[in-house]
């Protein structure tokens, strides 16, 4: 069992960001679910019936996590968010697609919100190599040329990065 495990709370929607988030990603897959019983129904403050998912476990990419039922009480912000490292602009261009369709938001960096408000930051490996550059004119120019972007394209901050 791995040591820390993200646990995301869900208003009633749980299973069907579970199904969303695992058809994106290749290496996923759908655990164990917990259902509320009577009692469980009755006690929280979900509103959720006898026999709906309380919590739902899954995995992307070796990753697991827990998603909960839990209400309305609290909403999801950018205060956290799950870094998806990509090697292509093909990856990027596929995460960046699916995580924004049916209602998700671009932003600004590489950062998003899907349709459940769940913040993530589509990022190019390379990104991460050129803004730790040894030569400081090189990462300025890269990290200037990214503050202008929403999804991240590779090929201008590679011109960036060479000072075109």
């Amino acid at each position: 069992m791995q040591k820390i495990t993200p646990f995301l709370w869900f208003d009633d929607n749980a299973e069907e960001a579970v199904k969303f988030y695992t058809s994106i990603f290749k290496n996923s897959k759908i655990g164990r679910i917990l259902r509320y019983d009577e009692e469980t129904a009755k006690v929280s403050q979900s509103g959720r019936p006898a026999g709906s998912v309380l919590t739902i476990e899954f995995e992307i990419e070796g990753q697991k996590f827990v998603a909960l039922n839990g209400g309305p009480q609290f909403k999801f912000n950018e205060s956290i968010s799950f870094v998806v490292n990509c090697e292509t602009q093909k990856e990027v261009d596929y995460f960046w697609e699916k995580l924004i369709a049916d209602g998700g938001e671009e932003s600004q960096c590489g950062w998003l919100k899907d349709k459940f408000g769940v913040s993530w930051q589509v990022t190019p490996t390379v990104l991460i190599d050129m803004l730790h550059d040894k030569e400081s004119e090189k990462s300025e120019r890269v990290m200037k040329a990214m503050l202008q972007m929403q999804k991240i394209d590779i090929e201008k901050l590679e011109a960036a990065y060479r000072g075109k």
